[in-house]
């Protein structure tokens, strides 16, 4: 670290015991309102700026479960008022990035719908003809927009820019806007959770499903949402019309449809009617389930006119979602797209003000137009200046010393085995194939070494799993090869179990990693070279107890070494909060992040995957903080779609989220440096299509907790 970085470093190093210090800047600090657009186009730049020395500077690289096969675009047909011939389809976005979540304005297939092409999910539109859509509306201090409705000439949307008072209270809100972007207002009162907003036809009323001020339980199954209306220019009014529901859709000023999961497991498409004074007098019947049991349905979109309904729909014996049409009168599905598309999954139906076209969203297909290529490092918008983040494809990123290559596990669970990377996603190598592998950490001082965990991931404290050193030849990293050889050095002992989660020492002269060998999940520091010896040399113990110790991380000055533990509650293998200990077994101390020492807010983080930056004086990590963003049930597979990236000082102040989307994030990597990785190229590389990367397939899972066993 230069002497400029150390003077500018903050040093704030507060007694982590200090209740009213914690709390002060834990969640009453000052979310900035402003993001630069320098934020995102200044990756294809050279800097000329010093860093803010109160802010975290750096490139942090992360995962996303899924997202990037997604590829999704926009479609629709042309309905068939008979409901039995359709035409094919048409594509109405132009493949860039992921589009979704539609909405028509017209019959002639004017569309608002959300796209990540900038580097977050936005609000565009795109009219029939139009070969790009035009921008509608980026919130101030907003790196989440969903769900867009135009009605009237205003836009009604959904976002996440708002931190509520306190932790594990989704962000989400509804909003309204003119065309214009400007005059925002939100909808949603304060401290109170919205998603999904619908508007009658009439542009009176509102539906959302709405989790109210209480905050989030943990569950992302189901949302324990209710269906609460409202009308327009009456926002603080508001009635639940049904206390379980979500994804509202309206059929005339007085009929509401939505999904929830019924009494017999089956996601079901429900009913209620409003009487004409529900604000007084609330609904006119209970609410009735529309869909019978025996299919899964849910993403409702009613069709005006009519008693007809556009769904998704999963069915026994098929693994993919699709789109059908109900009718509630012969109480009918009509299937749509499994005939055109058997094989992908559509989703989120959408239907045009007078139901002549059908639109949804589903991967735009390996022959398309477009994007097909997932580029290795994908840039994503960060809300610090100074903070660049790009999104991987695959797990567990490691950056060399000079911060110009990447080291990655590109599938843990099939044998994806060890590939390196450019940091500008120009070019890579295989380096180790046929063998699962997972967590890595590159020699600080080796720029040839790189440390992993060889075998199963997620198994008992007794599954073989073992800590690799992996050496190759950095001249053999040149465009010609695609794959390097390598030397392979296993350091732990076979009968000693799951050895996994290794952090090299700044100095490369040890490694500590997490062991299950005492039949616990401790942290033990082990030689980097040689190894442990069978007469129990080369290795100690760090931490002892019955609980779990894991992913930790060795910070850049060698003083301190960061982990997750549930040692404050062993007992619930759900909640990791991190853990700071010094390298010898002292100063162990708990670093509160939710709140105080001994509120009920700290032993409720689920926090994982943590580092350092450069300083010392920041730690990077995953959480469930910020609670569930958009409805899990509308998105494919995330096994935890509340995780999100925060920063945090060493000292438990200054927390700022990072990441705001509906899916999970993990797996973060920071280099440390200012200034030293190029990636101008990653940006330019993009449109010319020269950059490196896999071919874009749509693989990806539906929600893997959506049994059709039932």
């Amino acid at each position: 670290m230069s002497s400029i970085r150390k003077a500018w470093a903050p040093r704030m190093k507060a007694s982590l015991r200090t209740c009213r210090h914690l709390c002060l800047y834990n969640y009453n600090y000052k979310i900035k309102m402003a993001f630069p657009s320098y934020a995102v186009t200044r990756l294809t730049s050279t800097f000329t700026r010093p860093p803010n020395p109160m802010e975290p500077t750096g490139t942090v690289v992360f995962t996303t479960v899924g997202r990037p096969q997604y590829g999704f675009d926009l479609f629709s047909i042309c309905l068939d008022p008979n409901l039995i011939n359709h035409t094919s389809e048409s594509r109405l976005t132009d493949g860039t990035s992921i589009n979704f979540n539609g909405h028509f304005l017209d019959e002639n297939h004017t569309l608002v719908f959300v796209s990540e092409r900038s580097g977050s999910p936005r609000i565009y539109q795109v009219r029939s003809g139009d070969t790009k859509p035009e921008q509608l509306l980026a919130v101030p201090g907003s790196l989440f927009h969903d769900r867009p409705i135009v009605k009237n000439g205003s836009l009604y949307f959904v976002s996440a820019h708002e931190r509520p008072e306190k932790p594990f209270i989704s962000w989400s809100a509804v909003y309204s806007a003119g065309l214009d972007g400007k005059a925002v207002v939100r909808l949603t009162p304060p401290g109170v959770v919205d998603y999904s907003p619908a508007i009658s036809p009439s542009g009176k009323f509102i539906a959302v499903a709405s989790n109210g001020s209480r905050p989030w339980g943990g569950e992302f199954h189901e949302l324990c949402t209710e269906i609460v209306v409202f009308r327009r220019m009456e926002p603080d009014k508001r009635v639940v019309v049904c206390e379980r529901g979500g994804w509202p859709t309206w059929s005339g000023d007085s009929s509401l449809y939505f999904h929830r999961q019924a009494d017999d497991g089956w996601w079901s498409i429900f009913s209620v009617n409003l009487a004409e004074d529900f604000q007084n007098s609330g609904v006119a019947e209970a609410p009735h389930r529309i869909t019978p049991p025996g299919v899964h349905c849910f993403t409702p979109a009613a069709m005006q006119g009519s008693k007809r309904i556009a769904l998704a729909t999963r069915r026994r014996g098929s693994k993919f979602r699709h789109i059908e049409i109900f009718d509630i009168d012969s109480r009918k599905f009509y299937p749509v797209t499994e005939s055109l598309n058997p094989n992908f999954h559509h989703y989120n139906p959408f239907v045009s003000p007078e139901s002549g076209f059908l639109g949804y969203h589903r991967f735009r297909g390996e022959s398309s137009a477009g994007e097909s290529t997932i580029p290795h490092l994908d840039p994503v918008m960060s809300p610090v200046n100074e903070l660049r983040m790009l999104r991987l494809n695959g797990s567990f990123p490691s950056f060399s010393p000079a911060g110009d290559l990447i080291a990655f596990n590109p599938d843990f669970e099939a044998k994806g085995g060890l590939k390196i990377v450019k940091s500008d996603g120009s070019k890579s190598w295989i380096v180790l194939k046929g063998r699962t592998a997972f967590y890595n950490s590159w020699s600080p001082t080796e720029k040839h070494v790189v440390y992993t965990s060889i075998g199963p991931i997620f198994e008992s404290v007794r599954a073989t799993v073992q800590i690799a050193r992996i050496s190759f030849d950095p001249s053999d990293l040149d465009d010609d090869r695609e794959d390097i050889p390598a030397d392979v050095k296993i350091l732990t002992r076979e009968e000693t179990g799951n050895n996994a989660f290794p952090s090299c020492s700044p100095d490369g002269k040890s490694l500590v990693f997490r062991s299950g060998r005492s039949g616990n999940k401790n942290l033990y520091i082990i030689d980097a070279v040689d190894g442990e010896s069978d007469d129990g040399s080369g290795i100690r113990q760090l931490t002892d107890g019955p609980w779990i110790d894991t992913m930790p991380c060795w910070s850049p000055d060698g003083k301190l070494i960061a982990f997750s533990s549930n040692r404050h509650n062993p007992e619930n293998v759900n909640a990791f909060s991190i853990y700071v200990i010094r390298p010898d077994g002292s100063d162990l101390r708990r670093v509160y992040v939710a709140g105080c020492e001994g509120s009920g807010d700290v032993d409720r983080e689920r926090i994982n995957h943590v580092c350092f930056s450069a300083d010392c004086e920041w730690l990077l990590f995953t959480a469930n903080m910020g609670g569930v963003t958009a409805e899990p049930i509308s998105i494919p597979n995330q096994f935890q779609p509340y995780g999100d990236l925060f920063v945090v000082r060493l000292d438990g102040s200054g927390l700022k989220r990072l990441t705001w989307n509906g899916y999970e994030n993990g797996t973060p990597a920071w280099f440390y440096g200012w200034n030293e990785v190029d990636i101008g190229r990653l940006c330019l590389g993009l449109g010319s299509g020269t950059v490196d990367g896999n071919k874009l397939t749509g693989e990806f899972d539906e929600p893997l907790w959506i049994s059709s066993d039932l």
